[in-house]
Formats: structure tokens, C-alpha cells, sequence
């Protein structure tokens, strides 16, 4: 099995190839082998689930990821790594790699059509720059039982932030919608060339079984959550004011029928607030 984070066959397979990194693309690939081994370990995947895997570079989680589970399909945007891939991945014959965009396609179907009614989870090394989408866009696909990513370590900690701390955000509340998040470890600069300026952390997020909450639209929930954060440092009725034009006494009212303080800003109130909330609101 290739050594993919030798520095050696890296640079080697690298320069035969012609490839050069992009920074747009945010291209960093790991040189250290305990950290591809322990994601792929900390990722839920064994030999009858299937695994999606968004940017798999040079394949050296991929390589590690189809140890353990029964196929990988791999999602690569960068049509300059096909000749790498075609030589990291030869030795592997349960991982497809797909070349195009996956922010663009059908990840439930793609699941279904390959994988049928199987297991499936995601596992991926992130670039920073896409963070926020990619992970929405795998929230979306039902078809994933847990989605295990490394991400820029401050994004980890918003992603798993508790109400009323300084790194809780709307994008906190999308994922604790969907999701249960748990950071795993840190990954420190040095594990990577190019080496990024920031650490890396891995989180795990397992798919609910069930939302949170009960609410009238999920749509009108996440309204109400992003006009809330929006303005952060205001209080509910004023922040929400942009959002929903009902005026200021009317949103007062729907604050207080949800059984929360005017006074309050939207950076304290869990789940379950915004989603008495939204349903108040939903009568205006």
C-alpha cells in the first residue's frame, strides 16, 4: 500500500503528475498517518456500510477509509488529481472516484443508485474556504447516518457551542437541528503540506433520528433563528423586526406567548425556544 503521507511520494507523485496546489482550492494534504488512520477509525464505517467521501485529494483517507468499510465513493472537483487518483486508488477496488461537483448533484440519489438501502456515512478533510456549504449540503442528504469531517478548529467549536457562549451562532442551531455534534481531536499545522496558519479539529456529527423540537416549518425556524443572530447584540423584538414586518408590539407578543424574556438576546435561547418562537410567529 502507498505511503500517502510520506512527504517523499507525495512530492514524487505530485511533480510526475504535473500538479501544483491551489490555495483557491484550499489544498492541504496530510503528512502525518495517524491522522487519516484515526478519522477513518472515528467515523463509524465498517464492512457493510458504504462511505462518501467530498475532496479526497490524494487519496490518503480514502485509502484508509476502504479498509474499513464495504465501498467508498469519493467526490473530487479537481480534474488535475485524475492521474493521482488513478494510481493511489488502483490497488483499492471498493472506491469509485467521481469527478465533478457535489455541491451540484444528488447525493441521495447518487447513495441510492450505487449503495441501495445500505448503510451510509460521510468522512472528509474540508477546505476551510467551503466549510458552511458543504456541511449543509450533507445535512440535506438523508441518506447519511453520520457525517465525521475536518474542519478549522474554531468552526468545530461553533458547530458543537451550548446557548449563551461566545461561539454559538445560527450555524450552531442549523446543525444542532440535524445533527448531534461531538469534537473528536485537534490537528495541529504540521500535519499538513502546504502547512495552513490555523489548527484543524475532527467532529463528528450523528444524524437525529427525530428534530429536536416540534415546529410548524422548519423554513419559518430558520428564518427566525438567522433574523436573530442577524443582530446579535439587540434584543428579540428589535432583531426580529427586519424579518417579520408584523411590528414591534405584535412580535413583543409572540415573544412573550413562547413564554420568553423581551429582554433577551436570540445568542441564549436553545432549540427548543427558537422553536416556540418560530410557531408563535407563524400566527402573525
Amino acid at each position: 500500500m502507498m505511503r500517502l503521507t510520506d512527504v517523499s511520494v507525495i512530492k514524487e507523485l505530485l511533480a510526475k503528475n504535473g500538479f501544483r496546489f491551489s490555495k483557491a482550492k484550499g489544498q492541504n494534504f496530510l503528512t502525518a498517518a495517524w491522522v487519516p488512520e484515526r478519522i477513518a477509525a472515528e467515523c463509524l464505517a465498517d464492512s457493510g456500510s458504504a462511505v462518501l467521501e467530498k475532496g479526497p485529494g490524494m487519496g490518503c483517507l480514502t485509502q484508509q477509509l476502504a479498509l474499513r468499510a464495504g465501498n467508498v465513493l469519493a467526490i473530487e472537483l479537481d480534474r488535475s488529481l485524475e492521474p493521482v487518483l488513478a494510481e493511489t486508488m488502483a490497488p483499492h477496488a471498493n472506491v469509485e472516484v467521481f469527478f465533478g461537483d457535489a455541491m451540484r448533484a444528488d447525493l441521495d440519489a447518487m447513495l441510492t443508485e450505487r449503495f441501495g438501502d445500505r448503510r451510509c456515512v460521510a468522512c472528509a478533510n474540508l477546505p476551510y474556504n467551503i466549510t458552511t456549504p458543504v456541511l449543509a449540503k450533507l445535512y440535506e442528504c438523508r441518506r447519511l447516518e453520520c457525517i465525521t469531517v475536518m474542519i478549522q478548529r474554531e468552526v468545530a467549536r461553533r458547530l458543537a457551542a451550548a446557548p449563551g457562549s461566545a461561539d454559538y451562532g445560527a450555524f450552531s442551531v442549523f446543525t444542532q437541528w440535524y445533527t448531534e455534534p461531538e469534537i473528536l481531536f485537534d490537528v495541529p499545522p504540521g500535519c499538513f503540506i502546504p502547512q495552513p496558519k490555523v489548527t484543524s479539529s475532527v467532529i463528528r456529527l450523528r444524524r437525529r433520528a427525530e428534530p429536536p423540537a416540534e415546529v410548524v416549518s422548519e423554513e419559518l425556524l430558520f428564518k427566525t433563528v438567522r433574523a436573530a443572530f442577524a443582530q446579535r447584540r439587540k434584543t428579540l423584538p428589535n432583531a426580529l423586526g427586519s424579518a417579520f414586518p408584523a411590528g414591534k408590539d405584535a412580535i413583543a407578543a409572540a415573544i412573550a406567548a413562547a413564554g420568553i424574556d423581551a429582554r433577551e438576546r436570540g445568542e441564549r435561547l436553545g432549540i427548543a425556544e427558537f422553536a416556540a418562537l418560530a410557531d408563535e410567529l407563524a400566527k402573525l
